[in-house]
């Protein structure tokens, strides 16, 4: 009988960065097998810049739950398994884990034209310090996309809705490290070091996808020329790492299953347009809250949020910029959070701060799976 695959995708509660146990749950009852897990995305309830720990505390964890399940030692589980941890869950957005398994089905690929969820995940190289954001880590973010929508089956640009990194930070000591042996990094800062590596990176996923031409960009693209961005890439930032993952999820006739992927692109941190836009992509018409029975079907929401350099949301003065107690990051994540969830009709969605170059300024890509009608 013919085979195919078949992206399955679980969004389960975390009750701390550390908590694993309804990934072990999964396992242990039998709803998936360890080696069919491709990636996990987790969102933490860290304050999600340079100095949250509770990333790197959330990938130990995962290592230490798969490790025994996948009989292979813990340091080899992000060699098998992609982890993508992003931090912050303020508001009353809810800290999750989604969990992205691939698995043979005796089912044949859907029909002629129809096509399913599907996903392709690749590594770059480490990055030297003073190669974050600049056109080294563009490119090799590039370079990774193709490779993974390649492994993914995925011919066609138009069906990538999402591509989700996760990029390196400039550490200071990383920085001192750097200057000692003559190389002059594209920031000192360690907090303006992440927007650097996420701005390249979603520079790097345009650039894969033809959004934008190579001609365009240079080291002093990243983070100053806005008017180039990529609708699909969501980056995030992180010390648990020197390299970066990347992970494409579209849509392809050649696998199976009833998970679709859709997205948009907000405009603004009030744009519920485009997230309905995303919605009806996957066959949902949201005209308000989604019912208990379109809930139901859906299976992730992912969405990027950024305060606008402006100040400004629709003409109306707002001052995320002006906290200096609290990031304009994390006011970011709340406000988009919040609105996002008052649609949906629940609170574990993946939000993640920091969109530069992703989506239009104080905008952002928004994308949902769902089963298909």
């Amino acid at each position: 009988m013919p085979t195919a695959k078949e992206c399955r995708v679980f969004r389960v509660p975390m009750a701390n960065p550390g908590d694993t146990s309804a990934i072990e749950a999964l396992i242990d009852d039998g709803r998936i097998v360890a080696a069919d897990i491709v990636a996990i995305f987790g969102k933490t309830e860290g304050n999600g810049c340079v100095n949250d720990f509770t990333r790197p505390y959330a990938v130990e964890a995962l290592k230490s739950a798969l490790a025994p399940r996948l009989g292979i030692g813990s340091g080899d589980v992000p060699g098998r398994v992609h982890l993508v941890m992003s931090g912050g869950t303020e508001g009353a957005l809810s800290p999750h884990f989604l969990v992205f398994a691939v698995q043979q089905t005796a089912a044949p690929p859907t029909l002629a034209g129809v096509k399913r969820l599907a996903i392709g995940a690749a590594a770059t190289p480490d990055f030297a310090a003073e190669e974050i954001g600049r056109l080294p880590q563009i490119y090799a973010t590039a370079e990774a996309v193709g490779r993974a929508m390649a492994e993914a089956g995925i011919a066609s640009a138009a069906d990538v809705h999402f591509v989700q990194i996760k990029c390196p930070l400039i550490t200071a000591q990383r920085h001192a490290a750097a200057v000692a042996h003559g190389a002059r990094p594209a920031a000192h800062d360690t907090y303006a070091s992440m927007a650097l590596s996420r701005g390249a990176s979603a520079l790097g996923v345009g650039l894969a996808l033809g959004e934008i031409d190579a001609g365009e960009l240079s080291d002093e693209t990243v983070c100053r020329d806005y008017r180039l961005w990529s609708g699909q890439a969501s980056a995030s930032a992180g010390i648990e790492l020197l390299h970066s993952e990347v992970i494409v999820l579209g849509n392809s006739a050649k696998w199976a299953g009833d998970l679709v992927v859709g997205h948009a692109v907000m405009q603004d941190a009030l744009d519920l347009a485009a997230a309905e836009t995303a919605l009806r992509m996957v066959g949902i018409d949201a005209g308000r809250q989604l019912t208990a029975a379109q809930r139901r079907r859906v299976a992730a929401v992912m969405v990027k949020a950024e305060a606008s350099a402006d100040g400004r949301v629709r003409g109306k003065r707002h001052t995320m910029l002006d906290d200096s107690d609290i990031h304009a990051t994390r006011h970011a994540r709340a406000f988009v959070g919040g609105a996002v969830a008052a649609l949906i009709g629940f609170t574990d969605i993946f939000v993640s701060g920091g969109a530069e170059h992703q989506g239009p300024d104080g905008g952002g890509p928004v994308a949902v799976i769902a089963t298909a009608t």
